[in-house]
């Protein structure tokens, strides 16, 4: 899973030059560089830990501002407006980790979404909108079932398997 406003993977791979300025400038070190073991198309390119962390969609992306071959490119805007926020990947509720789903209330991530209607509740039951969601994975992050009950994917189809970062 890439950065926020990478560009698509072929434009991307051709664009990074794996110089790790993005890793550094990410306040919540949620990027990292993909390792060797994957292959040398995407060794030592950023991708985001949102198993384990969230992407706080920061006001002034940083990442993107310390790229400076252009792989992480904020898209263009009309002056005076906020661009569209970036999808990172597809977050789900796994129901059967879900607290709320299985009888005790819960509610840990109850105010984690940055994003506007994207996590809801139905009564005492979390929701989340797929066409709002960006899937920045601060909900999992705030998840306190050991098994975290919001799962995270990609947003791409790989051949080595169904979903990858």
């Amino acid at each position: 899973i890439r950065p926020p406003y990478a560009l698509d993977e072929l434009e991307f791979l051709l664009a990074c030059s794996r110089c790790e300025k993005c890793v550094p400038a990410c306040p919540h070190n949620v990027i990292f560089l993909l390792p060797a073991r994957l292959g040398a198309g995407v060794a030592g390119t950023p991708a985001l830990d949102l198993l384990n962390k969230g992407c706080h969609l920061c006001e002034d992306w940083p990442c993107v501002k310390a790229c400076e071959p252009g792989a992480l490119r904020l898209p263009e805007t009309v002056e005076g407006r906020q661009p569209a926020l970036p999808r990172l990947a597809r977050a789900a509720i796994n129901t059967d980790t879900c607290l709320p789903f299985n009888g005790p209330e819960c509610g840990a991530c109850a105010g984690s979404c940055p994003v506007s209607g994207a996590l809801s509740w139905d009564e005492t039951r979390p929701r989340i909108d797929v066409d709002k969601c960006t899937g920045c994975g601060l909900c999992r992050e705030s998840c306190v079932v050991g098994t975290k009950a919001i799962e995270i994917q990609s947003l791409y189809r790989t051949p080595q398997s169904e979903y990858a970062g």
